[in-house]
């Protein structure tokens, strides 16, 4: 006798064992998610047959645990092909449990920390917890942090009053020459934050802040790699805006070329950012600060096409969601950068990188060629230094070349 799921997806008998009384829910939620039918029912049916072994080897519900599916897997695997998403399949029914509070939660087993780490975690909570950085800031620090500790105490005790400043220099002589410029530059910074961080605790008494060394460099020397305004147009023309997922890649992109926003805050954009009245929109910046934008009328558009006729049924608060399931937003900024790569691929666009800031880059430089003054591109793209700014005056060569004084005994 046919067992129903739900109006489209039917097994051929009732399940049996103990997670019968969970298929129906587990499909539910498969289906809230943006799982096709096929999927679902595949995922259904391998809930059933794991059920139907659970029974048999007398696993009770609040028994399971991780290693069932993968010893049902490699029994299954004997008498029959696996699909290759088996595995994530059942991973994602005792996901779907866990949370239901059906069975019990996975139980990790906590190691026991060397001290080089219990200091680096010390150091990462207070840079979350007390400065309010940047994620990624974090992700730099805390690994630069972890190298100089296992560096200096490799897995013994660590006690910072025993730093010296000679650890410190040899440390980045070490380091630095391995390391591009940039990256050298912020393992600096990142030290000096750190010996700052052990002081604040009172972990060293000495201020060894002085003894980072500075590494060498020429202010502004590169120039920022921009995407010309032709190209951004060419990439803009060639996206199919007659199907969904290319109404979000088109609106995505015109936050990027229009409001020169970063490919997190594009990502972190939610549906109450947008202010419709006021043709607003309010960004989540780098470090959590929050400022407002114009809106302009094509990239409200844009926007509008999407949410119509492209974003996918979903609860998330999210503007812009993944296209296939789960359906939810982006995990990180990646998310935005691999839809520039493949647009640009596409396209066949000779941008001067793959990324998703030399949309920021190319609008500041078109900006400053119409005229814009410095602090007006730093307001666009909400730089908290003039500093940051000052990079683009070295793209405007014709400018610059006015202010140029005539050669001694030039030509004539």
């Amino acid at each position: 006798m046919k067992y129903v799921v739900d109006d489209k997806i039917a097994l051929s008998r009732a399940p049996e064992g103990p997670l019968k009384a969970h298929i129906r829910p587990f499909a539910r939620t498969l289906h809230e998610q943006g799982y096709s039918l096929y999927s679902i029912h595949r995922h259904v049916l391998l809930a059933a047959c794991f059920s139907l072994w659970l029974k048999r080897k007398g696993v009770g519900l609040r028994r399971i645990t991780s290693d069932h599916p993968v010893q049902y897997l490699r029994r299954r695997a004997r008498h029959s092909r696996l699909w290759a998403g088996d595995a994530s399949a059942l991973n994602r029914l005792l996901d779907f449990m866990r949370r239901e509070g059906v069975i019990p939660t996975k139980k990790t087993r906590t190691a026991r920390l060397i001290p080089t780490e219990r200091c680096t975690q010390a150091y990462e909570h207070y840079l979350r917890e007390a400065r309010g950085l940047a994620e990624a800031t974090i992700v730099y620090y805390v690994r630069f942090a972890r190298s100089f500790l296992k560096y200096r105490f490799g897995d013994g005790p660590v006690t910072l009053s025993h730093l010296r400043a000679a650890d410190i220099t040899r440390f980045v002589q070490l380091q630095a020459h391995h390391l591009h410029i940039r990256q050298a530059k912020l393992l600096t910074t990142a030290l000096r934050s750190f010996l700052q961080y052990a002081r604040y605790q009172g972990k060293l008494t000495l201020d060894l802040v002085g003894a980072v060394p500075v590494v060498a460099n020429w202010s502004m020397s590169s120039i920022p790699r921009a995407i010309a305004p032709d190209q951004v147009r060419r990439l803009l023309v060639s996206v199919d805006r007659r199907t969904a997922l290319g109404r979000r890649d088109y609106a995505i992109l015109l936050l990027l070329a229009r409001l020169g926003l970063r490919s997190g805050e594009v990502v972190s954009l939610e549906l109450d950012d947008i202010d419709w009245n006021a043709a607003q929109l309010t960004v989540r910046g780098k470090s959590g600060e929050r400022s407002e934008l114009p809106l302009p009328a094509d990239v409200g558009r844009a926007i509008v096409e999407y949410l119509k006729r492209g974003r996918p049924d979903s609860t998330s608060r999210r503007v812009f969601l993944r296209a296939k399931a789960p359906i939810r937003g982006f995990r990180g900024a990646s998310g935005v950068g691999s839809i520039v790569r493949h647009c640009l691929q596409r396209a066949g666009v000779d941008a001067p990188t793959f990324g998703a800031h030399q949309f920021r880059h190319g609008l500041a430089t078109e900006m400053l060629h119409q005229g814009a003054s410095l602090s007006e591109i730093g307001d666009l793209l909400g730089h908290r230094s003039p500093e940051t700014t000052k990079i683009y005056t070295k793209v405007d060569l014709d400018a610059l070349r006015t202010l140029a004084l005539p050669w001694p005994g030039g030509g004539r």
